[in-house]
């Protein structure tokens, strides 16, 4: 087994990198543009991202579920801005009013307001625009988790899109959201809005071999040169466990990554992405299903129930037969991770010990 050294600095010690022999952490949970992966609607959502820059007017709208990597492709657009004319800020909003909305795009831009009334703000705002197209730029905002606004506030982006000089907008707007922002874009009093996006993109899960391409390219770009780290049948078996969303691709790869430093394995197989899936069924597929516990009957208020019939005694020792299994598995995972824990703990051990060893004259 190969042995990692601690690290100096403040940084969190991932165990299985040097295992593994990456340079960094392949499946982190906050985008970076340099794990961009472009799957074929991603692809599309990025190339309607940069037309929409380009034409330099009107909405870009990219929906898509949770976790299938809208930020991300956001921060790719973002890391890819060679163009010093376009001054671009993201907001990632909640239930903000139109007012607060237009106070958080003062504050992105840094622009300088005499209050925050709406007047002010909309004065402020427009100035800095201004002074922006005399030096030869424009605005663009992206506004991330979109879905949270209300109607009117994104009728409000809308209105800021007003805001033109000789006939050319002076800002831009993105729109980043969950499915629940298509009904709101939908609605009958949203027609303004409508016509003013010129472009359109649904991001979806992964399939089967994008996922594959998925694992491999964030493998690559952390440095992986082992080709066999996964067996044939591992990419179809995770596909299946994650439902091919990128997020809880990261999620359970580094779970299962991290699973395999601890099972000293070189090879991540079938077997350890199952045992890595149980472990994982809470995080992956919600609560564990309370049915088996409740009676598919409801008991009315009224209703005597004979505990001493044949019958409720038959379901009374099935009910506890479950909550036993459900016990057992409890206690199981509950043995297997003090295992976990102490065998991190004596490597730990024996790396301090290995280094007082060297640090001795």
């Amino acid at each position: 087994m190969k042995v990692a050294r601690p690290l100096k600095s403040q940084k969190t010690f991932n165990m299985y990198e040097k295992y593994y022999g990456f340079k960094e952490k392949p499946f982190q949970l906050s985008p970076d543009p340099r794990f961009f992966f472009a799957s074929a609607h991603h692809q599309r959502a990025l190339s309607y991202l940069q037309y929409g820059l380009d034409q330099g007017e009107g909405f870009i709208v990219i929906t898509g579920p949770i976790g299938t990597g809208k930020t991300t492709i956001a921060r790719n657009l973002l890391s890819q801005l060679g163009d010093e004319s376009i001054v671009a800020a993201q907001l990632v909003t909640t239930k903000l009013d139109p007012q607060e909305l237009l106070a958080l795009v003062v504050s992105e831009y840094n622009i300088e307001s005499n209050s925050n009334n709406k007047a002010d703000l909309l004065q402020a705002i427009e100035k800095f625009l201004i002074n922006l197209n005399k030096q030869g730029k424009r605005a663009l905002l992206i506004v991330d988790e979109a879905q949270n606004l209300p109607s009117e506030t994104v009728e409000e982006l809308r209105m800021l899109s007003n805001f033109q000089l000789d006939n050319k907008p002076l800002i831009q707007s993105f729109l980043l959201g969950q499915e629940e922002l298509k009904p709101i874009i939908q609605a009958p009093n949203m027609e303004q809005f409508r016509q003013r996006i010129i472009a359109s993109a649904h991001l979806k899960p992964l399939s089967e071999e994008e996922v594959k391409n998925y694992i491999l390219h964030r493998l690559h770009q952390a440095g992986c040169i082992k080709e066999d780290l996964f067996s044939n049948s591992a990419f179809a078996l995770i596909h299946a466990k994650t439902l091919g969303v990128p997020r809880k691709i990261n999620i359970f790869v580094d779970r299962l990554l991290l699973f395999g430093f601890l099972e000293e394995l070189e090879t991540l197989t079938t077997e350890a992405i199952n045992n890595v899936a149980e472990e994982m069924e809470v995080e992956l597929t919600g609560s564990l299903n309370s049915s088996v516990l409740t009676s598919q009957e409801p008991i009315l208020p009224a209703q005597q129930v004979v505990v001493n019939s044949s019958e409720n005694v038959e379901n009374i020792k099935e009910v506890l037969r479950e909550v036993e299994e459900i016990l057992e598995t409890s206690i199981k995972q509950k043995i297997k991770m003090a295992r976990y824990v102490d065998k991190l703990l004596k490597h730990k051990s024996r790396l301090y010990a290995e280094e007082q060893t060297t640090a001795k004259p």
